[in-house]
């Protein structure tokens, strides 16, 4: 079977724009998000306290999930974000935006975190 990639043109439209970037962070970004949804990383508010500091900037390739708590205020930036864990970081003191607008932000990727 041929696979096919992602259907959601918005999806669609991130990858093609992330893989015109010559940054490696990126490249690797497009990669983790051609990837089938079952695929696809999901990461828990707990990893990310666990690894972040105060102030970082966050991207999940995937969703982020509500188990755990969040006691640092972090800009995270996600596929998808579930309404508890939206609730959590909001509630931190934390706030969450787009892959789009991170990469508008953030052009060369410098001072982003990877958590996956």
């Amino acid at each position: 079977m041929k696979r096919t990639g992602p259907t959601n043109p918005i999806m669609q439209k991130i990858i093609a724009e992330l893989k015109q970037k010559d940054v490696k962070l990126w490249r690797r970004l497009a990669r983790e998000l051609e990837k089938s949804t079952r695929k696809r990383r999901e990461v828990n508010l707990s990893r990310i306290e666990r690894y972040a500091k105060a102030n970082d900037v966050i991207l999940v390739p995937g969703k982020v999930l509500a188990a755990g708590d969040l006691q640092k205020k972090v800009t995270i930036a996600a596929w998808n974000f579930s309404a508890g864990a939206a609730a959590k970081i909001k509630a931190a003191g934390g706030k969450t935006i787009t892959i789009s607008e991170l990469i508008k932000s953030h052009p060369k990727g410098t001072g982003v975190k990877l958590i996956g």
